[in-house]
This record gives C-alpha cells, sequence and structure tokens, in this order.
C-alpha cells in the first residue's frame, strides 16, 4: 500500500532521499489550507475598512483642492485599534499645483462607547513627500493627537469625523517646521468605516 509521502532513492544513490507527493494529496492539502484561512477571515470581525474624500474648488480666488484617503484597522478590543491611512492630495492655487502622498499609522483610543457613539483619540505618525509641479520634492511628516467621533448607523457602518491636531509638523499643511494646536478646516476629515 502506498502512502501520499514517501522517500526513494534518487539515482540509485544511498543516502540521497526525496520526497514524492502524490497529486492528490497535494490538492488536499491546498484545500485544508484554503479552508483554515478562510476560517481565519470569518474572525475578520475586527478588521475595519474606511476613508475620507475631500474636494474643493474655488473660483474667484483659483484654487483647487482634492483629498483621497483610504485607511484599514483592527480592533483589538472595545478600547484599542490599530490602522494606516493612506492619504493623496492634489491642491492648485494660483497656477502652483503641489501633489502630496503620505503613509499615515495611528494607533487609537477609544475613551467613550455607548450604543450608537463613540469618542476617540488617534495617536498618529505620518510620512510623506510633497511634490511642486515643475519643481523639487520635499519630505514631510507629523506625530501628533487627533480627536474623533464615530456614530454608529448600522451594525455595519459608522460615520466619522476627525477635527483638530496638537502636535508637530514639517511640510503637512505649511511649508517648514510647526508645532502646537491647529483647529481649522484643514484638519477637518469625514468619512466612512465598514467594519467586517
Amino acid at each position: 500500500m502506498k502512502t501520499g509521502l514517501h522517500l526513494q532513492p534518487e539515482n540509485g544513490l544511498t543516502g540521497v532521499w526525496s520526497f514524492n507527493f502524490k497529486k492528490k494529496k497535494m490538492k488536499k492539502v491546498l484545500l485544508l489550507v484554503v479552508v483554515a484561512l478562510t476560517a481565519v477571515a470569518v474572525k475578520a470581525q475586527d478588521v475595519y475598512l474606511g476613508g475620507s474624500m475631500n474636494l474643493w474648488r474655488n473660483s474667484t480666488g483659483n484654487t483647487t483642492s482634492f483629498k483621497i484617503a483610504p485607511e484599514i484597522g483592527y480592533n483589538f478590543n472595545e478600547t484599542w485599534a490599530l490602522a494606516a491611512e493612506l492619504g493623496y492630495s492634489h491642491e492648485y492655487v494660483e497656477g502652483v499645483a503641489l501633489n502630496t502622498f503620505v503613509v499615515a499609522p495611528y494607533l487609537r483610543w477609544s475613551y467613550y462607547r455607548n450604543d450608537r457613539v463613540r469618542l476617540f483619540l488617534d495617536g498618529t505618525a505620518a510620512i510623506g513627500f510633497v511634490k511642486v509641479k515643475d519643481g523639487d520634492s520635499s519630505k514631510a511628516g507629523q506625530i501628533g493627537l487627533r480627536p474623533g467621533i464615530a456614530v454608529k448607523l448600522n451594525d455595519r457602518f459608522s460615520f466619522v469625523a476627525k477635527y483638530g491636531f496638537l502636535g508637530y509638523r514639517r511640510n503637512m499643511v505649511t511649508s517648514g517646521d510647526s508645532f502646537g494646536l491647529n483647529l481649522s478646516s484643514e484638519d477637518l476629515s469625514i468619512g466612512f468605516h465598514y467594519e467586517f
């Protein structure tokens, strides 16, 4: 009787062995791996996807701004989550075009929660690049805190808003180094989360 795994000498040399798996057994092993990964994915109820998008046009001042920021996160429990946001923005101000790409991981602490509303504080550290059209690119980054609110619309969807920033920035909203508390419209982000 043959098994799915057996040893046989290779080229008549003793001591040199190769493993020979039958195709049927390999298919069963592969199917078992797929089923195991699917079972892990079912546990993905702690994973959320979301993001925000901003679009603004001022014809009087000849300015246009666009930003898209998808994000993915994992809820460790009801209080702590770890996530990352990818951000791309384009700004056109009086003939100058500016493109920014940022990667912003964050740790979220939810300090208040009831059936519908959750208040949170994101500790974020972002790094990215700013490119002026027909000009040089420069590094950008920030480290600080962002408060926010999430309003549960149903079992899966939540409306999320973040406003303000407390911390240090380099070439993010303004050029150069800056630090402090900023409560401006540039720091308003409205989006959604979908929990699996």
